[in-house]
């Protein structure tokens, strides 16, 4: 089958990026033609993208293009017709390569996926100016509570009637979680859960506890990850444990002002700002670690992160609200805290650090089976399948994943 793959490919990469870099593989892997596109924004995969459209983080620029790009309606447009695309998976593509590429897909059937918020929010995040959680539809209240300016919003008018046309004008949309499902289902947006996949550790992975508590955080560094919040737990913590430390993977817009904060708390000789790392050298960063720390204060759309640590044996301290709740099963490979909740944090590291909980640093054997089960590459690709093929020949009934979720008993 050949499949054109299209996201937008910002510059600071995350979960959603790691995914279509193992999706493409995978998919050539069985026998699929692949092809990726992207824009030119971050590094168009690494400079691997197979064809690149013009995208810019420019502010003035974005105001027009991110309701409509015409370099990425014509680079889709040019890449369907070139490899005969049997079908489009379209993941993000509100950031740059804009909604009105959806019309340059008319006459190719296509498959939506969502792993973030962009369809429901004009901010990305359900994240409220005051970093609590937002229930409420979108609207003229994103606006009237501050999360976005009233330029912003009637900006975003023409924008997302073109957005909102998506889930109505695909052939399948697929959320990453049932969290995810279930938002989009309370602003009645019909999607099926797929689970994604992750990378099975290597080979060569050797799991190896450090001699003293050490936590680990990998991802963006971004406003509604929670680090700061996290670093000022892990500064309450060290006078009880002065032996911990933390690593701090990944890299995004707040770094600068976590390692002013950081140095603020006294904490720079214990917390390491690695930057981004690759797959390999983060499942390197996951052998040594206590736990693995992810304090978003937003609701979690999936966490990839998280189920990659837990198939690894490391234990997940986690936000409740979201996504990783659907891979952090307490006591068995993990734990939860109320999002934002910075003495609960801080009682989930005391908890880990004293080894009053996971002393052997061994996760439910049974638990870590059925969610490496449920993220396997191979299920994923072969739901794809059917998937793709549905969406090709309309009136077939299509394979559905089960709504059963293996990661739990």
């Amino acid at each position: 089958m050949r499949v054109l793959l299209i996201t937008d490919w910002p510059r600071h990469e995350g979960g959603v990026e790691t995914y279509i870099s193992g999706l493409r593989d995978a998919l050539r892997a069985s026998g699929d033609e692949v092809q990726l596109l992207t824009s030119s924004a971050g590094s168009a995969a690494g400079g691997s993208a197979d064809y690149v459209a013009y995208g810019t983080d420019r502010r003035a620029m974005q105001a027009i293009l991110q309701i409509a790009n015409p370099f990425a309606m014509a680079a889709v447009r040019g890449a369907a017709r070139a490899m005969r695309a049997d079908v489009a998976h379209v993941h993000m593509f509100a950031l740059h390569l804009s909604p009105a590429i959806l019309w340059a897909l008319s006459d190719v059937p296509t498959v939506l996926s969502i792993a973030d918020y962009k369809q429901v929010c004009p901010t990305n995040s359900k994240l409220l100016a005051d970093g609590t959680l937002c229930s409420t539809p979108s609207g003229a209240i994103c606006w009237r509570r501050g999360c976005v300016s009233l330029l912003h919003w009637l900006r975003d008018q023409p924008r997302y009637r073109l957005i909102d046309a998506w889930p109505r004008r695909v052939g399948r949309v697929l959320s990453c979680s049932r969290w995810m499902q279930e938002i989009l289902e309370r602003e009645n947006i019909a999607s099926e859960h797929l689970p994604l996949p992750v990378a099975m550790p290597d080979r060569a992975f050797e799991r190896a506890p450090a001699s003293n508590p050490a936590f680990l955080y990998c991802g963006r560094l971004a406003r509604e990850k929670g680090l700061e919040l996290l670093l000022r737990a892990f500064a309450r913590l060290r006078p009880e444990c002065p032996s911990a430390t933390l690593r701090v993977v990944g890299d995004g817009p707040i770094r600068g002002p976590l390692e002013e904060l950081a140095a603020s708390l006294r904490l720079t000789h214990v917390v390491t700002f690695v930057g981004w790392r690759p797959p390999a050298e983060v499942e390197r960063e996951l052998s040594d670690a206590w736990a693995l720390v992810a304090p978003s204060l937003w609701a979690e759309p999936l966490g990839l992160v998280a189920i990659e640590a837990v198939i690894r044996n490391v234990p997940v301290i986690a936000s409740r609200e979201g996504g990783l709740a659907e891979t952090v099963d307490p006591g068995r490979t993990g734990l939860l805290f109320s999002n934002g909740d910075e003495d609960a944090l801080l009682e989930c590291l005391r908890s880990v650090a004293t080894g009053s909980v996971f002393p052997s640093h061994v996760l439910d054997a049974d638990a870590v089976r059925r969610i490496a089960d449920r993220h396997d590459c191979g299920r994923h690709v072969e739901h794809l399948h059917h998937i793709y093929q549905s969406v090709r020949t309309p009136g077939v009934l299509p394979s559905r994943p089960s709504r059963a979720d293996p990661a739990r008993p």
